[in-house]
Formats: C-alpha cells, structure tokens, sequence
C-alpha cells in the first residue's frame, strides 16, 4: 500500500467519524430543544458553544487573530474581491442544524438523517458535476445517479420498516 493510499483510508475513516457524529449532535440537539422549548433557542446553544470551542481552537492553535487585516475594514468584514458564497456558510449551518432540530422528533433520527445525507448527496454531485465554489468536476454518470437511487430505496426502506 502507498503512502497516499494510506492517507486516503485515514481521510475516508474520518469522513465516516465525522458523519457518525451528525446523528448523536442532532438527537442531542433534539433533546435540549426539549429542554429550552425551542428548536432556534436549541441551535443557538448549540452554535454558541461550538463558536466558543472554535475561538479557543483558534487562540491556542493558531495563535492568531481570527481576520487577517486585509480582511477588515473599519470594523466590518470586507468583501470585496471574494465571492459573496464564502459568507454564507453559518447561516446554512443553521438551516441544517435547525431543520434536523425541528425533524428528529416528528420522524425520528434514521429517517431524519438518511434524508439529509440522500440531500447532501443530490446536491454534491450537482456541485461535483458543474465544479461549483472551486471544486474540482466530476460527471455526473450512470453509477453515480444508480447511487442516488439506491439511497432513495433506502429511504423509502427506512420510512417503510
């Protein structure tokens, strides 16, 4: 096995770990939302907190400033030169966080998450396809749409038993 190879395991690994967070981060965002009687109270806590982990992340590891100065401009954020999508990604965050919030309890963790990934998976093969936001292309093919509709049998398998 390759050197590249093995980082690609260990890439794939984390991936996996990563989404296997999803579910236990929605189900207990479900419950605090239980908790403060509030799916947007519930998604506010839970980006707070990561705001703040995310700040000391920052501070110890980086050991810089969060902007750099050509990044700010008499106390606002410039944007100018860079495209106004690379705003965007917290507020989407919230819609995802917040809509898996509201869904968990009405249809449940499974169901909840196998939607948002066949989503995720809809959406990353347009922006694969297309090399949207600077991502590398990759066409659409026939494997790839048989992906897709596999996961759909899967959902209408998870909803059904």
């Amino acid at each position: 096995m390759t050197n590249k190879s093995s980082y690609l395991i260990l890439y794939m690994l984390l991936g996996l770990f990563a989404g296997m967070l999803s579910p236990i981060q929605t189900s207990i965002n479900s419950e605090l939302r239980n908790a403060v009687h509030s799916p947007f109270i519930a998604s506010l806590v839970s980006f707070l907190v990561g705001t703040i982990a995310l700040i000391l992340l920052v501070l110890i590891i980086e050991h810089r400033r969060l902007f750099d100065k050509n990044v700010l401009g008499k106390g606002k954020i410039v944007i100018s030169g860079n495209p106004w999508w690379l705003w965007i990604g917290g507020i989407l965050g919230v819609i995802f966080v917040t809509s898996n919030i509201f869904l968990l309890p009405i249809i449940g963790a499974a169901l909840t998450v196998v939607l948002a990934l066949c989503g995720q998976m809809v959406i990353a093969l347009i922006i694969d396809h297309f090399g949207w936001f600077g991502v590398p292309k990759h066409q659409i093919n026939i494997q790839r749409i048989f992906g897709i509709i596999l996961m759909v049998a899967g959902i209408f398998l998870i909803q059904h038993f």
